[in-house]
């Protein structure tokens, strides 16, 4: 599919946390990269008429509508970007592939490693025709961590062995906090494993490398019950008023997982969002046989480097700075030391998607990658569902086809 006057009419399905988030970055990116098309705003989707309608109003979109089929099919629509829940990733996915649209789906990428299936054998036949795909694994595109991982692809670390991964949320904490979307598995597939530990999974796969084989893993659900929730269903979300009825919990609330990696490395990982006092926190650190390397999401604009081949009296973590114009995605922002925030990501990665799409090259990750942290989480539930038994990661489409 190409372009109609170097410009990328998108239709976004979805306006909550993701969709804001994702807006954020389609008003900005064409206003800070000198990109071979440009991002059109032209339609919103959303089920509440008024809702959306205000959506549009506030976000910046030029139409709106309440049915994502109308979306799909107008003639008029290039890019569908899908920011819903995961119940619904897979068919809004099919159909706009179907209808050889670009198709740009938040991660996790579906509900079920079926579903994924699915979805990456369509973005691969789609893919014939011009269409492209990517699934949105924000944190790739913070500067520091591309630093990551240039700096282990030159081989400033040497031999990968440990990964080390976390990321801790406390959010519901309170027992009382409501049953929200989240906490529904028929809803969003997974807890803390599949909503947060989605990104760890990807972001130390993606900076080593290396790919996860097998793994042990634990999950727990502390809180098994909890309110309905009132007419808000975020991250904000209130109860139903006091005496509010309550329904079962069907998700993990913590997963914690140690895994063997493709390349040899060991690992470990744990995603909760019943770390208390802990807001976003996320962190990685990987240890090489020539140096280590850390990165704080927490303090988002720097990086951790330690080179063991300098004289044992000069070594320590020195803290790097990635502010610099020649650091990754950072030649278009601020001077040196004028640091960027979480919303630069998304803006990163529209970037990215633009000119892959733009220039016919497939972009990253894929529709195929994304299918393999799903691989990933699969082996992780089926390990905790049989006492922690070491469990091989099945194999994606890609390597089951070669």
């Amino acid at each position: 599919m190409s372009t109609t006057n170097n410009e990328l009419r998108v239709g976004m399905v979805g306006y909550a946390f993701m969709g804001a988030a994702h807006s954020q970055a389609w008003r900005t990116v064409n206003r800070v990269y000198d990109l071979p098309a440009r991002a059109r705003m032209a339609l919103v989707c959303g089920r509440d008429p008024g809702k959306v309608a205000d959506a549009a109003d506030r976000l910046g979109w030029e139409e709106h509508t309440t049915d994502w089929r109308e979306l799909v099919n107008r003639p008029d629509i290039d890019v569908v970007d899908i920011c819903t829940p995961g119940d619904s990733h897979a068919e809004i996915a099919l159909a706009a592939l179907a209808a050889g649209k670009h198709v740009l789906c938040e991660k996790p990428l579906a509900n079920t490693v079926a579903e994924a299936r699915e979805m990456a054998a369509a973005a691969a036949t789609a893919q014939a025709g011009g269409a492209r795909s990517m699934c949105g694994f924000n944190y790739r595109r913070v500067p520091a961590v591309a630093l990551m991982r240039q700096l282990i692809a030159d081989g400033r670390l040497g031999e990968i062995r440990h990964v080390r991964a976390v990321y801790l949320q406390d959010w519901i904490v309170d027992p009382q906090f409501p049953l929200v979307w989240r906490l529904r598995k028929e809803v969003s597939g997974s807890g803390a494993l599949g909503d947060i530990g989605a990104h760890i999974i990807d972001l130390t796969q993606y900076v080593t490398g290396q790919r996860i084989s097998g793994v042990s893993a634990v999950t727990e659900t502390f809180v098994k019950e909890r309110p309905l929730p009132a007419e808000s269903s975020g991250l904000a979300a209130q109860a139903d008023g006091a005496g509010a009825a309550t329904g079962q919990v069907t998700v993990d609330d913590a997963a914690i997982f140690v895994a063997r990696l493709d390349g040899g490395a060991l690992a470990t990982y744990e995603a909760t969002r019943f770390a208390t006092g802990r807001k976003n926190a996320l962190r990685v650190e990987i240890n090489g046989s020539l140096g280590s390397v850390a990165f704080d999401l927490e303090r988002l604009n720097e990086l951790e480097f330690l080179d063991a081949t300098r004289p044992a009296a000069e070594q320590g973590f020195n803290r790097i700075l990635v502010t610099e114009a020649e650091h990754p995605y950072l030649s278009a922002w601020w001077p040196p030391g004028h640091i960027i925030g979480y919303e630069h990501s998304f803006t990163h990665q529209m970037r990215d998607f633009i000119e892959a799409v733009a220039t016919g090259v497939d972009p990253s990750p894929s529709f195929a990658e994304a299918l393999q942290v799903q691989l990933v989480l699969d082996a992780v539930t089926r390990s905790a569902d049989l006492g922690s038994s070491w469990t091989e990661v099945e194999p994606s489409l890609a390597t089951a086809a070669a």
